[in-house]
């Protein structure tokens, strides 16, 4: 590993104030008035102190000597190996699982610049490498303690943790407005798909029809000759053959598939608990797809339905309950969900007038398009960010102490 003029390499267990050591093995059940631990799963980004499992006072004894602290670093061994947190001022005494690690950094080095070389490509990779396991993959602590980051002097250190700590009060930022935006919007869903709140020249009751009497299935087969390049997928949605599986697949693997067109819908009747009641899609961005028998297609067979207010209306947790009404469970041994086309079909739902629909799903779409808006330039600052960090981290890119930091303007 090469480190520019002035810069050490350094394990780990060089830069600690304590030997870095994993918590408790059995926690036990939850104690309402005990010490909190933290999990792989609270591990990645800020920890949500409020949602921690606490364990008793006696267990927390008797594994003090991995008792975390402000300012510590919270490793995740396993599971999502390699996400790392600080832990907050005002978590003053908690502990750790055996899934977890406790990285206390000595106060000769910052413990910002040593969380951000730990969340680095560089190091990331490394941590991959050292990962043992075939289906359940995890780092040891002999051989976390062994991984080496590039250190550059303390001053150094603080400044390039400064530079990027305000590209990540940035994405925090933006993350919380988009987090704000969609709860608008599914308050807006929850007045406007309902009839609660009226637009201005609309009036009269909303009838309540059966799906079957909106929509049509759709039956079309791909055909043995087709080649179809995209397909569906209950949690991606839409995906290109190349994209998730690698290759393009013949039209005469799809022989028995539904062909979907543009504009007509498929909601997977199939579902996976996972995924139950919230896989409905409105293809729009292709003009044919191949979709499996697993989901129901189906299109309009009326002039008075929009496709856009059922799309939103298709989403809404409230057509996921009445969706959820029809389904058997416990029908397959995979312990997947069941929907039948004629459940599916005889699901009631509300049939507004159709310049209504309209009205509320340009409203609906707007409010989609900002936050959309809003999610690239998340993942452009995410993306700004992470080349920073290859710069810094690196220091292929030398900071000046003294200057003032600025974020890009693309990001700003």
């Amino acid at each position: 590993m090469h480190v520019p003029e002035g810069w050490n390499i350094f394990s780990l267990s060089e830069i600690t104030k304590e030997k870095i050591s994993y918590g408790i093995v059995q926690a036990g059940p939850h104690v309402e008035d005990g010490i909190p631990y933290i999990r792989s799963s609270d591990v990645g980004g800020k920890i949500d102190i409020d949602s921690l499992q606490k364990t008793s006072k006696e267990i927390h004894h008797k594994y003090r000597r991995s008792s975390v602290h402000p300012g510590d670093i919270i490793f995740s061994l396993r599971g999502n190996i390699g996400e790392v947190s600080i832990v907050p001022d005002h978590l003053s005494d908690a502990n750790l699982t055996q899934g977890t690690a406790r990285i206390s950094v000595d106060l000769i080095h910052d413990r910002w610049f040593v969380l951000y070389q730990l969340s680095s490509t560089l190091i990331l990779n490394r941590i991959t490498t050292l990962s043992k396991g075939s289906t359940f993959k995890e780092i040891s602590l002999e051989e976390l303690r062994k991984v080496q980051i590039p250190i550059a002097p303390l001053p150094e250190q603080q400044k390039i943790a400064q530079i990027l700590s305000t590209w990540d009060k940035a994405i925090e930022k933006l993350h919380t407005l988009i987090t704000a935006k969609q709860k608008r919007k599914k308050a807006l869903m929850q007045q406007l798909l309902t009839g609660k709140k009226r637009f201005a020249g609309f009036f009269g009751e909303w009838a309540e029809v059966e799906l079957g009497s909106l929509f049509k299935e759709v039956k079309e087969k791909v055909g043995e000759k087709t080649a179809i390049p995209h397909s569906i997928t209950a949690g991606a949605g839409f995906v290109s053959h190349e994209e998730k599986w690698g290759k393009d697949i013949s039209g005469s693997q799809y022989e028995n598939y539904t062909l979907l067109k543009r504009n007509q819908f498929s909601y997977n009747k199939g579902n996976s608990k996972k995924y139950a009641c919230g896989c409905m899609y409105l293809l729009k961005h292709a003009d044919e797809i191949a979709v499996p028998n697993v989901f129901i297609s189906f299109e309009r067979h009326k002039d008075n339905v929009c496709n856009e207010f059922y799309e939103q209306y298709f989403i809404a947790d409230y057509c996921a309950r009445e969706l959820r009404k029809h389904i058997t469970s416990g029908a397959r041994s995979d312990g997947l969900l069941n929907l039948s086309k004629v459940n599916f079909f005889s699901v009631k739902l509300p049939s507004p007038p159709y310049k209504e629909q309209q009205k509320i799903a340009s409203v609906l779409s707007a409010a989609d398009k900002e936050i959309e808006t809003h999610q690239k330039e998340l993942s452009a600052l995410k993306q700004q960010k992470k080349g920073l960090m290859q710069q810094l981290l690196t220091g292929k890119k030398r900071v000046k102490i003294d200057e003032p930091v600025q974020m890009a303007a693309a990001g700003a």
